[in-house]
């Protein structure tokens, strides 16, 4: 039946945009596993279970930085299995875990269900989703993984109000059983009846390109280039990258969490705060295809480079909304910060090494990520408790970005014999 629904594309549009569909599904269904979602439960679980707020947040920070540490395990099964059965094993792991959550009754089994919902959420099934899509392109990938990234939007659209909604209707812990549930339906069936591991499976290559006639025939076995982890951890570049995705990754989720008590301080409403997401989100919706055809046409050191000075610039910006006015300029620069980080967490890794081993050079950078966003807003939080403001900790912060970029300039270039990618150099 896959077969067939491929044949029925390939007459009128290359297949690899149903498979950008089937991950952005993906990552849409990975917000069980995301901040967003935990963010309605934590308050009735608390009151339940008799935890604090402040309980709960370290064990919410050690789950994500204990799952961070198991991506690249993760990856590597990807690798061996491709990426089909390894996201097929995820739903059906996150949708159990789901139910293990909405059935937790003391600290230590809510920490356990933390971890396995950031490990199979958060971590699993976004870094999978980004590993299917980047098998189907080359050229036009910087396109496909915005696109695919729009599934995230969604998810912060309709995860957060779907879950009050439950919670107030059936119960916090028949909510998280209603969310399991709703995972494997839609994830399940477009795995099973749509995903092929790769284009070479059904004799394409990426981006629609046609097999030659020596490639004919060989379907799966035919040519993937790329580095193992072993050699791309002997590369400067993939330090570099390292780099570049944990200050992007702390960064931002130090925004993310701050951005409504530091504007609330500098004397906007809470309202009015709130509403700066909202901008920032149709900001993050609206660039997302120009930020990917920038990645697809430009090169990637340049687009890089400019994700980190806009990430400078948002982080010393915030410090100077006094307004409204101000606050808007702040939101719509967040949003395109938000469509550059997004884009780029798919794209950098087979950008630089190739699809041949990409799981386990993927899980590892994952890992690097996670762990920056878990200790992201640790110097502002001291910068609270110990001065009562954030003002020049987030300020001597957006020098971090800054050199990088310029690092990034001078030095960020794509390990020798590597083709696939050399109009972007």
């Amino acid at each position: 039946m896959r077969q067939a629904i491929v044949k029925a594309c390939n007459g009128r549009f290359f297949y690899g945009w149903v498979i950008v569909f089937v991950g952005s599904f993906g990552v849409f269904s990975s917000g069980p596993g995301q901040s967003h979602t935990f963010s309605v439960f934590l308050e009735p679980i608390g009151s339940e279970l008799g935890i604090s707020s402040a309980t709960m947040a370290t064990a919410y920070g050690l789950a994500t930085l204990a799952a961070a540490f198991m991506l690249p395990q993760m990856g590597r099964l990807i690798d061996r299995w491709g990426p089909r059965k390894g996201l097929l094993a995820i739903v059906l792991a996150l949708g159990a875990a789901c139910f293990f959550f909405g059935a937790a009754a003391n600290f230590l089994w809510l920490a356990v269900g933390f971890a396995l919902m950031r490990f199979f959420g958060q971590g699993s099934l976004m870094m999978g989703c980004a590993n299917l899509v980047s098998q189907w392109f080359t050229l036009n990938r910087g396109l496909a993984m915005s696109l695919m990234a729009l599934g995230f939007g969604a998810s912060m659209a309709v995860h957060p109000p779907l879950s009050q909604y439950l919670v107030n209707e059936i119960g916090w812990r028949n909510a998280w059983y209603a969310m399991g549930l709703i995972t494997w339906v839609t994830m399940l069936p477009p795995l099973l009846l749509l995903v092929f591991d790769k284009p070479e499976d059904v004799n394409l290559r990426p981006d629609g390109e046609a097999l030659t006639d020596a490639e004919e025939g060989s379907g799966s076995n035919a040519e993937i280039s790329g580095l193992s982890l072993t050699e791309a951890l002997r590369t400067s570049t993939f330090y570099i990258l390292s780099a570049v995705w944990f200050a992007i990754a702390m960064l931002v989720t130090t925004l993310h969490f701050y951005q409504v008590t530091v504007v609330t301080d500098q004397g906007l409403s809470k309202q009015a705060a709130a509403s700066l997401f909202t901008i920032s989100a149709l900001t993050m919706v609206c660039m997302m295809p120009v930020v990917g055809r920038m990645f697809d046409k430009l090169r990637t050191r340049y687009v890089l480079a400019l994700g980190l000075v806009v990430t400078a610039l948002n982080l010393a910006g915030i410090t100077f909304v006094t307004s409204f006015t101000t606050g808007v300029v702040y939101a719509l620069m967040f949003g395109l910060n938000n469509a550059l980080s997004m884009t780029m967490f798919g794209y950098i890794w087979p950008r630089y090494f190739g699809r041949k081993h990409l799981g386990s050079i993927q899980g590892t950078g994952q890992m690097v990520g996670v762990f920056g966003a878990s200790l992201g807003p640790l110097p502002v939080g001291l910068a609270y408790d110990l001065v009562g403001n954030a003002t020049l900790t987030l300020q001597a912060l957006a020098v971090f970005p800054a050199v990088l970029a310029v690092l990034t300039l001078l030095f960020l270039r794509a390990p020798a014999g590597l083709t696939e990618s050399a109009h972007l150099e």
